[in-house]
């Protein structure tokens, strides 16, 4: 792991309150290094990304929540749709975040960044499909697929967010025809999560799915053979790398609207995109660091060409806002 990052002692109430929806081993290591390195102690509230905004909607101004973590920028988005964070500015966070990952109003300031990648993959049956066939999302629409899609339901945060960097680039009329597509080469209506959509390729009830790259890894790295057995039935590919590059969405934070320790919040936040927590806090999960310079060290992620890949650079801040329409074109190509 890297070392620790050395932050100032501030004077302030030496405290933060954090929502988090992420609940992972590795990030005790990291909660407990920032404390000890800053003498911050952190109170944080767990739940999962509907329960948190659902809690900061009841508290209104009277919540104690200094930064909210949330999964995925359709969440996110979410989030600062309903006014629940505060813009802030910070040299050290655009200096170690990508312009891309954050959501920039500016002079307003940022809303919300992201502190770890995820890729959305594409895993096909080397037995049915060739790898050529499925080297793009626009291919999961081509008719020689006819059958062999599977996802989970479409309106679900992760292929909200990868439709909606689909159609920001293809455009409202082609990324319509391009859902209608999808939904006609399903082999089964959408059901169940990414892990599912995996396992169904590797049993041949589907020979094209979409998942998070962090599913697969897991698989990957599980000590129970019938998941490694299900990795060796399946290949995985990171589309567009031609093109656009592969869709990558996010877990990232932003410090809470009516936060009452506003300067620890803004430590922590720049805490989290040192190289030290950007171990901790991407690997934890199986994910990939969003900080500029950190390098993959995860085996499982380095086994997929996850060390390597071209990822997409459409600004997430910008293809959350294509989220309400992208919902009404599913609904009315029938994507469930």
């Amino acid at each position: 792991m890297a070392s620790a990052l050395c932050l100032p002692v501030h004077a302030q109430d030496k405290v933060l309150n954090l929502y988090s929806a992420r609940h992972y081993q590795t990030d005790e290591v990291m909660y407990d290094t920032f404390t000890k390195t800053t003498g911050i102690k952190i109170n944080r509230v767990d739940a999962d990304d509907a329960g948190i905004l659902a809690r900061l909607r009841a508290e209104g101004a009277a919540s104690p929540a200094d930064v909210i973590l949330l999964v995925d920028a359709a969440r996110l988005a979410s989030a600062e749709s309903q006014g629940l964070f505060q813009p802030i500015r910070s040299a050290k966070l655009d200096a170690a975040i990508p312009a891309h990952l954050r959501a920039d109003n500016g002079e307003g300031g940022v809303t919300w960044t992201g502190f770890s990648t995820r890729a959305r993959v594409i895993v096909y049956d080397p037995l049915r499909v060739k790898r050529e066939a499925v080297a793009t999302y626009e291919q999961l629409a081509d008719p020689a697929l006819k059958g062999m899609v599977c996802t989970r339901s479409g309106s679900h945060p992760y292929n909200l967010s990868l439709f909606a960097t689909v159609i920001e680039r293809m455009g409202d009329e082609r990324g319509e025809a391009w859902l209608k597509g999808v939904v006609g080469n399903m082999a089964r209506t959408p059901k169940g999560g990414d892990t599912d959509q995996i396992k169904a390729v590797a049993s041949g009830e589907c020979g094209v799915a979409v998942t998070n790259s962090y599913y697969a890894a897991r698989l990957l790295k599980s000590t129970k053979p019938e998941d490694r057995a299900v990795m060796e039935k399946v290949r995985v590919v990171f589309p567009n790398q031609s093109t656009s590059g592969t869709h990558v969405n996010i877990a990232g934070a932003g410090v809470a609207r009516h936060a009452k320790n506003r300067e620890n919040a803004i430590v922590f936040m720049e805490f989290l995109a040192s190289p030290f927590a950007q171990d901790y806090f991407a690997n934890g999960n199986n994910e990939f660091p969003a900080a500029k310079g950190v390098k993959v060290e995860n085996p499982a992620l380095k086994a997929m060409g996850g060390d390597s890949f071209k990822a997409e650079t459409i600004p997430l801040g910008v293809v959350a806002k294509n989220l309400t329409k992208v919902q009404q074109m599913l609904d009315r190509v029938g994507y469930k």
